[in-house]
């Protein structure tokens, strides 16, 4: 099979295999740290996916984040066949032993802009696999106000998702 089909598959897979979105550094960690091939094939083999629009891509704080389209999922189904049952074991015990962290890192997410106000509007999000739990957006008059929340947003999203539905949901 050609290595750069290989490739494909593998980050296909990858992708197919969780409800998030991946960053570089994760599909990088397991296809550059197992070897399989080079960061600049790795970023090649990327590029080729995003132009045949089998993956797309959200920048979200200055990190770009990966995630599979239907025509990837379609074309997988056609092609899942030729990776082998090693790889495939070798990417799920992967994805296994990093759930944590892969969830962690895309499914809390905060990120800013600067919008027609001269202000900073902020967003703060919480996904449960593919479902939005929480889209809260805000602005602040300062960008050091936008970081400060978007730093501390992951730290504190749980208890403050949980304080809102309280809220919202007892009667008074």
């Amino acid at each position: 099979m050609e290595a750069l089909l290989l490739y494909k598959l593998i980050i296909l897979f990858m992708l197919d295999r969780t409800d998030y979105t991946m960053t570089n550094t994760i599909i990088s960690d397991f296809v550059v740290g197992k070897g399989y091939t080079t960061l600049f094939n790795l970023h090649e083999t990327l590029s080729e996916l995003i132009d045949n629009h089998f993956i797309s891509t959200d920048m979200i704080r200055d990190t770009i984040h990966y995630k599979i389209t239907d025509s990837g999922e379609e074309a997988l189904s056609y092609f899942e066949n030729h990776l082998s049952y090693e790889i495939k074991q070798d990417i799920l015990e992967y994805l296994k032993a990093s759930k944590i962290s892969v969830k962690e890192e895309s499914e809390i997410f905060a990120d800013y802009y600067n919008n027609d106000n001269n202000w900073y509007t902020v967003q703060c999000v919480i996904k449960d696999r593919k479902e939005t739990l929480m889209d809260l957006k805000f602005d602040v008059p300062s960008k050091s106000q936008a970081e400060t929340i978007c730093n501390n947003w992951r730290s504190k999203s749980s208890g403050i998702y949980e304080y809102l539905i309280n809220q919202l949901w007892m009667n008074q």
